[in-house]
C-alpha cells in the first residue's frame, strides 16, 4: 500500500489525512505537540473550558463534506446550531448593534441606530454574496497555480468579471461609498480583521465576508469549536489514520527531486507523497534547508496577530452574547499602530467570545468562560510583557466602562496567548495567525501553491498557502490538495 505522511494536525492537515485515506493511502500525521488541532484546540482550567484559537464557525458543509467523503453519517460525529445574533456591537458613544442572522432585521436594526437606509445594508450583503460567486469556484476550490484552471470555462466566466472584484479600492473606501455613518463602516471594515487585515489597505475584494455570516449562516458547534477538530480525528481514526503525537518533523527526505519520507525525532519513515501543514516559512527553512526557496513568497508581509486573555468569570451577563466586540473609537489608528508602528494601542478594539452562553458545561453555574482578544502586530521582538501589561489594563477599563461592572474582580482565574506563544506552538512565522497579510491588492497570487514545483509529491496545505487562513479556507487547501493528489491505485 502507498503511504502518505502529514507534517502537522492543524485542521487542514486532519482534513488532508482524511482525503488521502479515502484515497487509498496509509496515512501517518506527524504533531510536534502532545495535542491534535493546532489553533483549533481547547484546554480546561478552574472549572471553565475555553476554546483556545478560533472561535467562529462558518461554511459547516465544508467539514460534512468529508464525513460524506468518507461515506459516514455526519451527525453521528458532529453537529452545530445557528446562532440568531452573530455579533453584538459595542460602540464608545453607547451605541449597541446586534447583527441578528436574519439579515432584514439586522438591516431594521442598522437604519434605526446608523440612520442608514435598509435597502443600502442589503444591497451591501448582495453584493456580498455576487463576490462570493465569483470567487468561489476559482480563487477558492482550485489552485491558482495550475494551467488547467484557466482552461475552465467557469475560470474564463470569472475572469471577464475580475473589475467586479473593487482589487484597486480598498475595503475602507468601498463601504464608506455604501454608507453614511461612521459606525457602519468601522462594523463593515471589521471583517478585514478575519485574515489579519488591514481594512484601510486591503482589497474591497475582503467585502465577500459578511455573505459567510449573513447571507450563509454563522454558527457554533455543540461541545465547541473544539468539537470540530474532535470529530474529525474521530473520522480520521476509523478510516485508519494514524496520529503520532510529541513527533516533531526534522527533515523531508527527497532524492533527486521526488519525496522519499519525513525524518522525526531522530527516525526515518519513507512515504510516497509528503502533506505540509506546517507553516510554508517554517517548511522550507527547517524541513527543506538544501532547497532554494521562493524568498519573494517567504519574505511577503505577515497578517496581524492576537493577544487573547482566558478570563473564567464569576457573573453573568445579559446583554452579552456568544460573539462580541467593543469597537475602538478611532479605527484607523488602531491599525496604524498595528501595521505602521507594529504595536497596540490604548484603545484597542475588544472581542469577547462566551461559548457558555450557549454550552452551559463550559462555565460554573452563574459564570461565563470569557475569551477576551485584540488584534495586535506579528511577532518582531517588541517587548511583549510591556505591550500585555498595559493592554490588559487598558481592556479592563474599557469594558468595566461599557458594561458597568469592575471587571477586575470578576476574574477567578486567567490564561494568556499572545504571538510569541502562537509562534511556539504552531509554528507559525512570526505568530501571524493567516499566513501573508491580505493588505496586497495582489495577495492572493502571492501565497505559495498547494504543491512543490521541483519535488514531485510534496504537497502543502494550511492557512500560510492558497487559499488563506481561517477554518473555511484552510479545510478548502485539503481539498486542493485532496484533489491534487493520484489515487494511490496509481
Amino acid at each position: 500500500m502507498r503511504k502518505a505522511g502529514v507534517i502537522g494536525a492543524g485542521i487542514a492537515g486532519i482534513a488532508s489525512a482524511i482525503r488521502l485515506a479515502v484515497k487509498g493511502y496509509d496515512v501517518t500525521v506527524f504533531e510536534k505537540n502532545d495535542y491534535l488541532g493546532g489553533k483549533l484546540t481547547s484546554f480546561t482550567q478552574d472549572g471553565y473550558r475555553f476554546d483556545a484559537g478560533p472561535s467562529l464557525f462558518t461554511l459547516p458543509e465544508q467539514v460534512e463534506a468529508l464525513f460524506k467523503l468518507a461515506g459516514q453519517p455526519t451527525d453521528e460525529y458532529f453537529s452545530y446550531n445557528r446562532l440568531p445574533v452573530i455579533t453584538n456591537y459595542f460602540f464608545e458613544d453607547g451605541t449597541n448593534i446586534k447583527a441578528y442572522a436574519e439579515k432584514e432585521r439586522f438591516a431594521q436594526e442598522v437604519a434605526e441606530k446608523n440612520g442608514e437606509s435598509i435597502q443600502d445594508v442589503l444591497h451591501h450583503l448582495a453584493k456580498s454574496a455576487k463576490l462570493y460567486e465569483i470567487t468561489e469556484d476559482v480563487f477558492l476550490k482550485k489552485s491558482l497555480h495550475k494551467l488547467s484552471t484557466y482552461l475552465n470555462l467557469n475560470t474564463v466566466k470569472s475572469m471577464f468579471r475580475l473589475p467586479e472584484l473593487n482589487v484597486f479600492t480598498s475595503m475602507h473606501d468601498a463601504n464608506k461609498s455604501q454608507f453614511k455613518h461612521d459606525r457602519t463602516i468601522q462594523l463593515f471594515n471589521r471583517y478585514a480583521t478575519y485574515n489579519g487585515s488591514n481594512p484601510y489597505e486591503a482589497p474591497a475584494t475582503l467585502n465577500i465576508i459578511p455573505h459567510l455570516e449573513f447571507n450563509l449562516g454563522a454558527y457554533l458547534p455543540k461541545g465547541g469549536m473544539h468539537s470540530i477538530t474532535t470529530s474529525l480525528v474521530q473520522l480520521a481514526e476509523k478510516l485508519g489514520v494514524t496520529f503520532l503525537k510529541n513527533a516533531e518533523v526534522e527533515r523531508i527526505i527527497q532524492s533527486n527531486g521526488k519525496i522519499k519520507g519525513i525524518q522525526a525525532n531522530g527516525h526515518q519513515y519513507p512515504f510516497d507523497i509528503v502533506v505540509s501543514n506546517m507553516d510554508i516559512v517554517g517548511t522550507y527553512r527547517k524541513l527543506l534547508p538544501d532547497n532554494k526557496p521562493p524568498e519573494k513568497l517567504l519574505s511577503q508581509p505577515k497578517s496581524s496577530s492576537a493577544l487573547i486573555f482566558y478570563w473564567g468569570i464569576k457573573q453573568t451577563f445579559p446583554e452579552l452574547d456568544v460573539h462580541n466586540i467593543f469597537f475602538s473609537k478611532d479605527y484607523k489608528a488602531e491599525f496604524e499602530h498595528i501595521f505602521k508602528h507594529k504595536l497596540v494601542c490604548d484603545d484597542p478594539t475588544v472581542y469577547i467570545n462566551i461559548t457558555s452562553k450557549m454550552e452551559k458545561a463550559d462555565a460554573p453555574q452563574g459564570c461565563e468562560n470569557w475569551f477576551v482578544m485584540i488584534n495586535v502586530p506579528n511577532n518582531e521582538n517588541q517587548d511583549w510583557d510591556k505591550i500585555i501589561s498595559t493592554a490588559r489594563e487598558n481592556i479592563k477599563k474599557k469594558l468595566s466602562n461599557i458594561l458597568g461592572s469592575e471587571i477586575e474582580s470578576l476574574i477567578e482565574t486567567e490564561a494568556i496567548l499572545d504571538p510569541r506563544s502562537i509562534e511556539a506552538r504552531t509554528s507559525s512565522s512570526q505568530g501571524a495567525l493567516y499566513g501573508n497579510s491580505s493588505n496586497n491588492r495582489f495577495a492572493a497570487f502571492l501565497r505559495h501553491a498547494n504543491y512543490a514545483s521541483k519535488i514531485k509529491g510534496l504537497y502543502f496545505c494550511g492557512g500560510s498557502v492558497h487559499p488563506g487562513g481561517g477554518i473555511p479556507l484552510c479545510l478548502l487547501s485539503a481539498k486542493i490538495v485532496g484533489d491534487m493528489v493520484p489515487p494511490a491505485s496509481i
